[in-house]
């Protein structure tokens, strides 16, 4: 299918809260054979914190996904990660793209035109079981980021996770330790990341690719 238009982002704001919650129940269906999600009586499938973008919205942010006029998926962020401890950290909490959409590009471009719209750093969060949505989030993020993104391996239940950390190219990182980098910042300009991860789980970055081992198709 084609498509034409820019690819844009644009928040959200309680009026689109029907418009979401039918999204959200399509992209929980996908995800439904990785995770446990099981719909209602009335055959829907539920996002308890959807709410919680509506009345807290210095900390939930709500984006809809867009190719010109046409929705093509949606964003849902929060400052505060459950990955770390730092409140100021963003989080990818929630990444869709319409089938009829995907593989054209739309998934990439608005990953991008989220990470530039707010500054900081930014945490993804990906389950090992999703094989499509973690290749599809370290290319994504490689190539928006390069050798400026590290990629941990954390355990979780019923699945491991992957998370990647990185920051947004219109903001620098600072070390949280207010230490000179001992290895020089990375290519990107952006502080060095060795503080932010022990260093007997972090990755040589990106580019030092790990085996694909988890996910749903790429969004």
């Amino acid at each position: 299918m084609m498509h034409s238009g820019a690819v844009t982002i644009e928040r959200a704001d309680r009026n689109a809260a029907a418009l979401l919650a039918n999204l959200l129940g399509l992209y929980m269906h996908d995800l439904s054979d990785i995770f446990p999600a099981t719909p209602g009586a009335d055959g829907r499938f539920t996002y308890d914190r959807l709410p919680r973008y509506w009345t807290d919205t210095d900390a939930y942010f709500a984006f809809l996904i867009k190719r010109g006029d046409q929705v093509a998926g949606f964003v849902l962020a929060t400052r505060g990660s459950p990955a770390t401890c730092n409140p100021e950290d963003l989080d990818v909490a929630e990444f869709f793209i319409l089938r009829g959409h995907r593989r054209s590009g739309i998934g990439r471009d608005a990953a991008g035109a989220l990470w530039d719209s707010m500054p900081g750093r930014w945490i993804v969060r990906v389950s090992e079981a999703n094989q499509a949505g973690l290749f599809f989030w370290r290319d994504v993020i490689n190539a928006y980021a390069g050798r400026s993104c590290t990629e941990v391996a954390t355990r979780g239940a019923p699945h491991g996770w992957r998370v990647f950390t990185l920051g947004s190219h219109v903001a620098s990182v600072a070390c949280p330790r207010g230490m000179e980098c001992p290895v020089g910042p990375y290519e990107s300009g952006f502080a060095c990341t060795d503080c932010l991860v022990p260093p007997s789980a972090r990755t040589r970055g990106c580019r030092g690719r790990l085996p694909s081992t988890g996910t749903s198709d790429t969004r």
